[in-house]
């Protein structure tokens, strides 16, 4: 006989909504495939509870598991007849296990509660229902700054301990959802698998920033750069490029790199703008001091100062 799914959850069928939440999620954590490596039973039992969860977390599924209207796989069961009243009912009718009208579903229920103590805040899913088709999986993943400039290869792991491999984009920006179709739950016979959909959070970068299609940077140089000009180092998501500094460039002056930024959807690079500043030595020596002091005597100017 197949396992009920309620001893499977280790809850009671008159179980509630948050007791079957607490149970669920209690059991995936301990069998979790990542967090039991090599461990065939533990990946087997992490499927069992994950299925017992998918019916018994929806109200409407859970009434007709306990009406014995669908089996532990979600089948439809083939209706028994009470010969003595001639009417329909499932086998578990008899026992008084009538589902209970009026439940509320589980729907603000989150995977992510499992997947943040596995894998940290950056992976989780929740699902979404459409009709009669399989459940959507929402999914929440983390990438790096230049991950998201430049395209990447990702890996998401699933709830039932497969994985998910995705291509993140080159040009993907902050919350954009990508749909991979088919790859959420499986629905009821004769209906279509949900989609996975994966939201995307890109981490901050501790030298680059985003506006539209264009990267914006703060460039440090020395004060004799910014007197003499020359010619300074400038990192990109793409590597390093020369950058000519003219003779008196004052901080505050943006320069241009085109084609330096990021891909728009027109499949055009936008620019990387580079705002100079200019950063003092931290010892100010006495050369230094007298060389301005007479050149103040002689060139002293008003920079527009209010």
């Amino acid at each position: 006989m197949a396992e009920d799914l309620y001893d499977i959850l280790g809850v009671s069928r008159g179980a509630t909504e948050d007791e079957i939440r607490s149970a669920f999620r209690k059991a995936a954590k301990a069998n979790h495939p990542d967090v039991n490596p090599n461990n065939a039973g533990a990946s087997e039992r992490f499927k069992k509870i994950t299925a017992a969860n998918d019916i018994l977390s929806d109200p409407e599924k859970r009434r007709q598991y306990d009406a014995g209207e669908i089996d532990a796989k979600g089948d439809p069961r083939r209706p028994q007849w009470n010969r003595s009243a001639g009417a329909q009912r499932g086998p578990f009718s008899a026992r008084g296990f009538e589902g209970r009208p009026g439940a509320t579903g589980f729907d603000d229920f989150s995977f992510s509660d499992i997947f943040s103590d596995v894998f940290g805040a950056g992976g989780g899913a929740r699902r979404t229902t459409h009709g009669h088709r399989g459940q959507d999986l929402r999914y929440s993943l983390e990438v790096d700054f230049l991950e998201a400039v430049l395209g990447a290869k990702k890996r998401v792991t699933l709830p039932d301990g497969g994985v998910l491999d995705l291509a993140v984009p080159e040009g993907v920006t902050d919350g954009q959802t990508l749909r991979l179709k088919g790859k959420g739950t499986h629905g009821g016979p004769g209906t279509e698998p949900g989609d996975a959909l994966v939201e995307i959070k890109i981490r901050q970068h501790p030298d680059f920033k985003r506006d539209g299609d264009d990267i914006l940077l703060e460039l440090p140089i020395t004060v004799d750069e910014a007197v003499l000009g020359g010619r300074v180092e400038v990192p990109t998501p793409t590597g390093r490029v020369q950058l000519n500094i003219p003779k008196g460039t004052s901080s505050g002056k943006t320069f241009r790199l085109k084609g330096k930024g990021v891909r728009g959807k027109n499949g055009v690079h936008g620019d990387q703008r580079v705002t100079v500043k200019i950063v003092l030595p931290q010892d100010i020596d006495d050369s230094l001091s007298y060389f301005f002091s007479e050149w103040r005597q002689k060139h002293a100017y008003d920079p527009g100062r209010k």
